[in-house]
């Protein structure tokens, strides 16, 4: 039988110091690798760019920065309204990101990352249900598009789900599991095959990976173009269809960009370090009181928030992105594989709202903050 989480409240010695706002960094923490696919020249090569950039990103986003030998933590809750902003790469070369929380009953986070210099760009949102049956299962909801400016290309992320696994062996550890497809509007699709350890440890290999890339119209998935197969969380290596390998990527030893985000007095009251920062402090501490005292006073100040008609959830309007009720490059992209778009899940289509965004000025709302008043 599985147990829901979603809310029960995770003791303050298993907590991440960052909350699910951050997560999306993860994505841009290599930023040649997120830029590699706006320079490739041929169509194949472009969407193994993508998977290679994919699968060197999972580590990051599992394990939060975190070595994976040092077990896993729970990510603070985004409260609704919560942004998360920052840059990483080459001064002059950033790779730049804005999440935000646009939902909280139910929980789901949105995010756009870009670097103008190389015409590359992914916008996409998530909502995560959690259960409890032997491991923690996380199911994400939600999609990703990364687009190429000069080939006029779109990609379909997906969002793999996760079990922390060995929550009964003391030892937690992330897995992946299940068969997922980068697909591309340029006639190729990748089909990423996730597998792990069984339940108690004793088959399987941990945080393996096989991914092969097929034209679309190869109905019968027999004869891959290109391979990568390993290791997501240490190494993979990629092989053309004669089986030379052409790359071998190791994860574990790859420096990621330092994350550039704005001093604490420079943030905004609604940016996610800012919000949390007597929590973070208390965690880095080592006082678990102090966290469980911070943490409840935000979360309660939120609570009396959304009891308010102005800023009740059916009236709150995101900062960064908007509602959509479709998105037509994604339904395309989906329906190659078979599979459909149902806004409804996620309480919308999410899209990044770039006109809104550069009017934005701090305070973003003024005297309103996450405790409610100046």
């Amino acid at each position: 039988m599985d147990t829901m989480i979603d809310n029960i409240t995770a003791p303050p010695f298993v907590l991440a110091d960052k909350s699910t706002t951050e997560f999306p960094r993860y994505w841009i923490e290599y930023p040649d690798l997120f830029c590699a696919p706006a320079h490739e020249k041929t169509p194949e090569r472009r969407i193994l760019a993508v998977l290679k950039w994919f699968l060197s990103s999972l580590r990051g986003q599992q394990c939060a920065g975190r070595d994976p030998g040092d077990g896993v933590k729970k990510p603070l809750n985004a409260f609704l309204g919560e942004v998360f902003t920052g840059e990483c790469g080459a001064e002059g070369d950033e790779c730049k990101l804005v999440s935000e929380q646009v939902s909280h009953h139910p929980p789901v986070t949105a995010c756009y990352l870009w670097n103008e210099n190389h015409g590359i760009r992914a916008e996409g949102y998530t909502r995560q249900e959690i259960n409890f049956s032997g491991s923690i299962n996380i199911q994400q909801i939600g999609h990703a598009i990364l687009h190429i400016d000069e080939y006029d290309e779109d990609y379909l992320i997906p969002l793999p789900n996760v079990k922390v696994k060995g929550i009964l062996t003391g030892g937690p550890y992330p897995e992946l599991s299940g068969t997922y497809e980068i697909v591309s509007s340029s006639g190729f699709l990748a089909e990423i095959d996730f597998s792990g350890k069984s339940l108690l440890g004793f088959g399987g290999k941990k945080n393996h990976v096989v991914a092969n890339v097929y034209p679309q119209d190869d109905a019968t998935r027999k004869n891959a173009v290109l391979m990568a197969k390993g290791n997501w969380s240490e190494s993979f290596t990629i092989t053309d269809s004669s089986g030379q390998t052409l790359d071998t990527y190791n994860v574990a030893s790859a420096s990621a960009s330092t994350f550039r985000v704005p001093e604490i007095e420079q943030q905004d009251p609604w940016e996610s370090r800012k919000a949390w920062s007597g929590v973070i402090n208390g965690i880095h501490r080592g006082n678990m009181q102090d966290v469980a005292t911070k943490k409840s006073k935000l979360e309660n100040a939120q609570r009396e928030l959304r009891k308010l008609p102005e800023t009740a959830e059916e009236k709150w309007r995101p900062l960064f992105f908007r509602k959509e009720n479709q998105n037509a490059m994604a339904e395309r992209l989906l329906a190659i594989v078979g599979k459909t778009l149902n806004p409804a899940d996620t309480r919308g289509a999410w899209k990044f709202d770039g006109g809104k965004a550069a009017s934005l000025e701090r305070p973003w709302r003024k005297e309103l903050t996450p405790y409610g008043g100046s």
